[in-house]
């Protein structure tokens, strides 16, 4: 079993406490890690990237060589494209949506976005909004822990003691909020990885999640739901309500009626 994951975003962004939590995770699980120094122009918002490595049997080297990324875990769109040819073939990516506009010819939000969703197994994420949800806006790197847990060997819950770590000193409620955006992210990941498993597109996949509500998603339905969002139906409805609406049963129905 292993794991090779590159790790990128801007500056401030958290990707170290992003390491911080995967590294501990899996050295509470008995496996090995390797994870390259974080690289890049972090004090003035660059791009910063770093290779990650977990495994159950010895690792060589901390760099991962090209085209053998099983993931690329972004907290930032754009910045995807800059090591889409680490990604192996049938890896995915999994992205936040909000973009970091470090630079004046920044390209069109839409554009970067169809370009990620135009990748065979990509998820955009929308971090901002349930990092906002919670009062803690500068969670996102959070949100994108939990996104990407299900493609990963860890439950989400087993992150609280690290988070405890992290942010034990600014209070309970602290802890528990980033626990909150961490399952909220979880959730998300995971009723996408059982579309895409499902065959469903990214386009698709992303086009579904930005119409639903996270918190509730229930991964156990997605087999349900990608029958179902082939339905022209499906769409009608969905675009109708003009805003994110409630993941459930009686979703469901209306959307197979």
């Amino acid at each position: 079993m292993k794991h090779d994951i590159i790790l990128a975003g801007v500056g401030g962004q958290g990707i170290l406490s992003i390491a911080y939590l995967l590294d501990h995770a899996a050295i509470a699980r008995g496996l090995r890690f390797k994870q390259a120094e974080v690289h890049g122009m972090a004090q003035r918002g660059g791009a910063v990237y770093s290779h990650m490595r977990i495994s159950d049997s010895p690792i060589l080297s901390d760099l991962i060589p090209e085209g053998h990324a099983d993931m690329i875990l972004s907290v930032e769109p754009l910045e995807v494209q800059r090591y889409l040819n680490y990604l192996r073939p049938g890896g995915v990516v999994i992205s936040n949506n909000e973009p970091v506009k470090n630079i004046s010819d920044y390209p069109d939000e839409a554009k970067v976005d169809a370009a990620l969703m135009a990748l065979p197994r990509a998820i955009l994420v929308d971090a901002a909004g349930i990092a906002s949800a919670a009062k803690m806006s500068k969670a996102q790197n959070m949100v994108m822990v939990g996104a990407a847990t299900p493609f990963l060997p860890f439950e989400w819950q087993e992150f609280e003691p690290f988070v405890q770590r992290l942010f034990g000193a600014k209070g309970d409620h602290v802890v528990k909020a980033n626990m909150t955006v961490l399952e909220a992210g979880w959730r998300v990941g995971a009723f996408a990885k059982a579309l895409l498993d499902a065959g469903v597109s990214s386009a698709v996949v992303g086009r579904f999640l930005a119409r639903v509500e996270p918190m509730t998603l229930d991964p156990a339905t997605a087999g349900a739901f990608a029958g179902v969002l082939a339905l022209p139906g499906t769409w009608a409805f969905l675009d109708g309500e003009g805003a994110r609406v409630a993941c459930d049963p009686g979703l469901l129905k209306s959307l197979s009626a």
